[in-house]
């Protein structure tokens, strides 16, 4: 495999939106870690991210936005909710939450475990939003490890054999947070705290009450 390596003050985006487009996959830097993405219009690229992590189709992968405005092309947000929604992304988007909302029907069946849900969330990092507005604004991801190892907070933390499995990657040095993301479900009644990361419960209870 030939891979393509870019520093990231000299990224060709139009090449990472055909190589995507092709069903490759890539390593690149987010807010938190760094994760592995494809496009989300190539079963064959999401395919790939799954054996480059030696994943079970179990797990399912979320949706980095390159802006909040691009929830509407994945995700459902019920009437009852919005007003959460709004609250939520006001003060951590971009940033280090993942929402789970209900999924349209052109998301993947294979990129969310034959699920009816999507995780969504905007990075506060603008290599990684440009790098998802190349592709049309969204971008299948997950962390970029093989399942069970060490997530990578840095360009040199990534696994040489890992490395070896993308067709892109991008070396955008150290995450500014190197931290996974908070998960929150608003998929049910009331609000559930998935996974608790850079954002303490406290802080979003401060936001949208007790959960």
């Amino acid at each position: 495999m030939r891979r393509i390596v870019f520093k990231k003050d000299s990224i060709d985006f139009p090449t990472i939106k055909k190589s995507l487009e092709s069903g490759d996959i890539i390593i690149y830097p987010t807010d938190t870690v760094y994760g592995v993405g494809a496009s989300i219009n190539s079963l064959d690229g999401i395919k790939k991210i799954y054996t480059a992590k030696k994943r079970d189709f179990k797990s399912p992968l979320i949706a980095l936005l390159s802006k909040r405005e691009n929830i509407e092309k994945v995700a459902i947000i019920d009437e009852n909710k919005k007003e959460i929604v709004e609250r939520l992304t006001d003060e951590y988007w971009p940033g280090a939450l993942t929402i789970i909302l209900k999924k349209r029907e052109n998301v993947p069946a294979m990129m969310v475990s034959n699920g009816d849900t999507v995780g969504v969330r905007v990075p506060n990092l603008e290599l990684a939003r440009q790098i998802i507005e190349s592709i049309g604004g969204v971008l299948p991801t997950t962390s970029a490890n093989i399942s069970g190892e060490r997530t990578p907070r840095s360009f040199r933390e990534l696994s040489e054999s890992f490395k070896e499995r993308a067709d892109i990657l991008i070396d955008g040095g150290e995450t500014p947070v190197g931290v996974e993301s908070t998960i929150i479900d608003l998929t049910k009644e009331a609000p559930v705290i998935l996974r608790e990361g850079a954002i303490k419960k406290e802080a979003i209870e401060k936001i949208i009450g007790k959960i």
